[in-house]
Order: structure tokens, then C-alpha cells, then sequence
């Protein structure tokens, strides 16, 4: 299988909307797209890729660096990772899992860490701890704004 795993570019939009879409479950518009890229290139830490193959966009991953402050350590966080509903179970969430694994070493990273959200544990939650990640805890949030 050829591909290529680049970084985003502002004419993937349309394909973003579709992608991050899938993984929101609210239908995002491309001046919202526009405004996360722009965003993730003002940032030092944030990346967003796509995993492009026979001149389609089949997937998507955000990625950032995590330092952390009880332990003079860094992670790489895999912020976003969602691929077309009809190329699941290609390997396509694999290689970008391996993608962000690799980025993370290449920039002295500890280990990766990922945050999924409760109903997702049928096919996301099974497919991350195949590939050896392991559920350390919950993430609380409040809205205040």
C-alpha cells in the first residue's frame, strides 16, 4: 500500500471538516478548520497530519508535546486520531498510531498518551489497548464559560 503521512495544508480543509466530523459528532465548518490550522501554526507544540494515499485523505492526527511538571519528563499526546468510516481495519489508524509513536521518540518523549471518551470502547478503546496502551485514569472537566 503506497502513502504518505504529511502534515495538513489548508487545501485539505474540506477532507478535515469530514474527518473530525466523524470523531465530534457535530458537523464542523471550514472557517472552523481554518481557524484550528491557523492555530496549530502559531503553536510550538501542536502538529496535525494526514495520512494521504492514492490522492485521497483517509485519516487524520493531531499530535502535541506534553511536559510535564512532577517529573522532568515530556510525552507525546496523540490529541486527534480518526480515519474515514469505510477504510477502518485497513491499518490506516495503525500506522498513524506508529506515526505519533515515532514523532515522539524523534523529540525525546517518554511514552504517548491519549485521551478517548466513554461509548467508545467497542471499537477505539479495543483497538488502543491492542496496540499496548493502558487505561490510567479519568479526565474531568467542568465547563465554566
Amino acid at each position: 500500500m503506497k502513502y504518505n503521512i504529511r502534515k495538513a495544508e489548508h487545501k485539505d480543509i474540506s477532507d478535515l471538516c469530514e474527518l473530525l466530523t466523524h470523531l465530534s459528532g457535530h458537523e464542523l465548518t471550514e472557517f472552523e478548520i481554518k481557524d484550528r490550522l491557523k492555530m496549530i501554526d502559531a503553536s510550538s507544540i501542536d502538529e496535525l497530519y494526514v495520512f494521504e494515499q492514492e490522492n485521497q485523505i483517509n485519516g487524520v492526527l493531531g499530535f502535541r508535546i506534553r511536559e510535564n511538571v512532577e517529573e522532568p519528563t515530556r510525552y507525546g499526546e496523540i490529541s486527534v486520531i480518526v480515519t474515514k468510516p469505510e477504510t477502518r481495519r485497513l491499518g490506516i489508524g495503525r500506522m498513524l498510531m506508529d506515526f505519533a509513536e515515532n514523532r515522539a521518540r524523534q523529540l525525546g518523549c517518554k511514552g504517548t498518551w491519549l485521551v478517548s471518551g466513554f461509548g467508545r470502547e467497542e471499537e477505539a478503546h479495543k483497538f488502543y489497548t491492542k496496540l499496548g496502551y493502558k487505561i490510567t485514569g479519568y479526565r474531568f472537566v467542568k465547563s465554566i464559560g
